[in-house]
């Protein structure tokens, strides 16, 4: 149950095909993201890129965000972003096809993601397409474990999906729509890693079914989802105004991406627990009195409720972290972000007005609430209140 924003869009939301697209135990500390929460301090870990078992998720995921970091930071002492090197891709394929892809990109956002999709038309259009790129190259990935075929995806498939991925970053795509996310990444400083990292999530989707803690629950939701805001920031774009340090607005579109995914993993207890898989913090479910037979008898009971308090509380204060970014951005970038923000952030409000029924009945948001939302999130995206120090 990988969910994947751009920043903020969840791939995952949706599972329809898209059939035109190819611990140890220790001493807790306290959050770089949100100072209220703890994580436990071991975990194994499953990428190269943060492998290091003596150290929590969060240290580790941190590593790679101060080298995201430092490329964007490079990237604007130079004042301006070079977007007329097409030069690079003038070889691979005609300027024609490339357009044609882009727009290709756009239709898969506009079917699958609309609201984003609306939000990304106030964009420049180079931003727009590279995001669209980027969104599209997630919702394949991660149609590879979910989608109609994923009982037949092997390890050696996945193998193969990033050696494509290597080759794309090498400027050789592999077809219109890497075409697309290969330009993108010539012209703007994203890194490889977030893309090796989300499909070290697809991974660990055909092998893990459990999580022991929020530890390893946190990685899980950095593969998945926290990734992408990595991927992002470099196209949205940082507001020349800002006085945040690019560190810390990596930060918040990490905590988004966290967030989201933990949202999903509420929302989608029940299907979840239908495939065989439970997406909660073991220790957790123990502490509260519940186990896996009670996930899967599906009751809900004061134990129960309770256990979901928990769980909505940190995924809010990974939300609010998220929302101190977000003015951060640059001017344009704001709406879809917003947008999908408070979106998202409703479908907690919705498990709670279903009464902690995520065994039988799925959160989600009316159309009523999200063309309410639309203007609220317009108008916060035409404030700058740097929130971030």
């Amino acid at each position: 149950m990988a969910g994947v924003l751009l920043w903020v869009i969840s791939p995952k939301e949706n599972a329809t095909a898209l059939l035109s697209l190819i611990p140890r135990s220790g001493k807790q500390k306290r959050s770089r993201l949100c100072p209220g929460l703890k994580f436990s301090t071991g975990v194994s870990a499953f990428s190269t890129a943060v492998a290091n078992p003596a150290r929590s998720s969060e240290e580790k995921v941190y590593e790679v965000v101060l080298k995201q970091a430092a490329l964007v930071k490079e990237q604007r002492q130079k004042k301006a972003l070079d977007l007329k090197r097409s030069a690079e891709t003038d070889g691979m394929a005609d300027r024609d096809l490339l357009n044609e892809a882009y727009d290709r990109c756009g239709e898969v956002c506009a079917e699958y993601a609309k609201t984003f999709y609306l939000g990304t038309l106030l964009m420049t259009p180079e931003r727009r397409r590279a995001v669209w790129a980027i969104y599209v190259w997630c919702r394949r990935t991660d149609e590879l474990v979910d989608g109609p075929n994923a009982s037949h995806i092997t390890p050696r498939a996945l193998d193969r999906w990033e050696k494509r991925l290597d080759d794309l970053f090498e400027g050789r795509p592999y077809d219109m729509l890497d075409a697309a996310l290969s330009d993108t990444v010539s012209k703007y400083p994203v890194d490889i890693q977030p893309f090796k990292d989300m499909i070290e999530g697809m991974r660990l989707d055909l092998r893990k079914s459990r999580y022991k803690n929020f530890d390893e629950l946190y990685l899980y939701c950095y593969y998945v989802a926290g990734t992408v805001g990595l991927m992002s920031v470099p196209v949205m774009g940082i507001a020349p105004e800002s006085k945040a340090s690019t560190e810390n607005v990596y930060n918040a579109a990490l905590a988004l991406g966290i967030a989201n995914q933990l949202t999903n993993i509420l929302r989608d207890v029940g299907e979840d627990a239908r495939r065989g898989r439970i997406y909660l913090p073991q220790d957790e479910l123990t502490r509260a009195g519940l186990s896996d037979d009670d996930i899967f008898r599906g009751q809900v009971t004061d134990k129960w409720r309770n256990f979901m308090k928990d769980q909505i509380k940190r995924a809010r204060m990974f939300f609010d972290e998220a929302e101190k970014g977000v003015a951060e951005l640059n001017a344009a970038s704001r709406w879809p972000v917003w947008a999908s923000l408070l979106l998202y952030r409703q479908i907690l409000d919705a498990i709670e007005e279903n009464d902690y029924n995520n065994f039988t009945k799925r959160a989600y948001v009316g159309k009523a609430k999200k063309f309410a939302s639309l203007p609220v999130a317009y108008g916060r995206a035409l404030m700058y209140t740097s929130k971030l120090f």
